[in-house]
């Protein structure tokens, strides 16, 4: 296994049992950060928890919630973890489950792996592009061994079919999404939809339960290097709509291009 691998599962699925403890137990107070995005107490005290253990490693962190150092600094920087501590807060205060742990390792630009845990359904994905494997965990508490992994379940992306399935976010209603809703349907395929918070959509690309994952709205860099790494990993690609290359991380603007996630080629 990849040394930084457990440690990075281990940090994602501890960091879920923190947020489930508020979830559950607690009254969330909703503050406002200077983009106008939620934040709540369980983004914040994930992130210190994920920090701290990905701190060891002696490798940069770049978090949804932490200090952003300079484009100066982090140029400079092969590798580096790519955080989200909690990806959906918009979710997590609908209270609808819908979101996500994510982190992942980045070495000049490409996700190297990515972890994606979702604590209200005790679900953790997981994977190493290089090794062209992605597994599912479906654990019975947030707790975590490497023996567990023995458990752990290879998941494969949609083979080719006349029924395709997109999947998009919940709030997502862009022409564009619609435009490749037609296209596909002017090709023979019959096409249904699944709408999905946060990283759930990767997860359900990476699994076959979904073959294309258009996104036309914005999205920042801790929102998809996890969920890029796990789609990898079982032959799918995050193409840029701007210039149907793949998404690359720690750009100087760590907002991502509008993307489309389908099969490589």
């Amino acid at each position: 296994m990849n040394k930084y691998l457990y440690t990075a599962i281990e940090a994602a699925v501890n960091a879920g049992a923190i947020i489930m403890d508020i979830y559950e137990n607690q009254i969330v107070d909703v503050e406002r950060k200077s983009d106008d995005s939620p934040v709540t107490i369980a983004d914040k005290k994930a992130d210190i928890y994920i920090q701290n253990a990905l701190q060891g490693t002696q490798i940069p962190i770049l978090s949804e919630e932490g200090e952003h150092a300079s484009f100066e600094i982090r140029k400079n920087w092969k590798q580096c973890w790519i955080v989200d501590p909690l990806d959906g807060t918009k979710q997590f205060i609908k209270r609808n489950g819908e979101f996500t742990v994510n982190i992942a390792l980045v070495e000049n630009g490409v996700s190297l792996l990515g972890v994606i845990y979702i604590p209200a359904k005790k679900s953790l994905y997981y994977a190493i592009p290089a090794e062209k494997k992605a597994f599912k965990i479906a654990l019975e508490a947030h707790t975590i061994n490497e023996s567990m992994l023995q458990n752990a379940v290879e998941i494969f992306a949609a083979s080719e079919s006349d029924v395709v399935t997109l999947t998009s976010s919940h709030s997502s209603k862009k022409q564009e999404v619609l435009d490749l809703i037609r296209t596909l349907e002017t090709e023979g395929k019959e096409v249904k939809l699944i709408k999905a918070g946060s990283s759930l959509k990767f997860c359900l690309m990476a699994e076959g339960k979904a073959s294309y994952y258009p996104r036309c709205a914005p999205t920042m860099e801790w929102d998809t290097a996890a969920g890029h790494a796990i789609c990898n990993a079982v032959g799918l690609e995050v193409y840029s709509l701007e210039t149907n290359e793949p998404l690359k991380y720690n750009k100087e603007n760590l907002l991502n291009p509008w993307f489309l996630v389908r099969k490589i080629g």
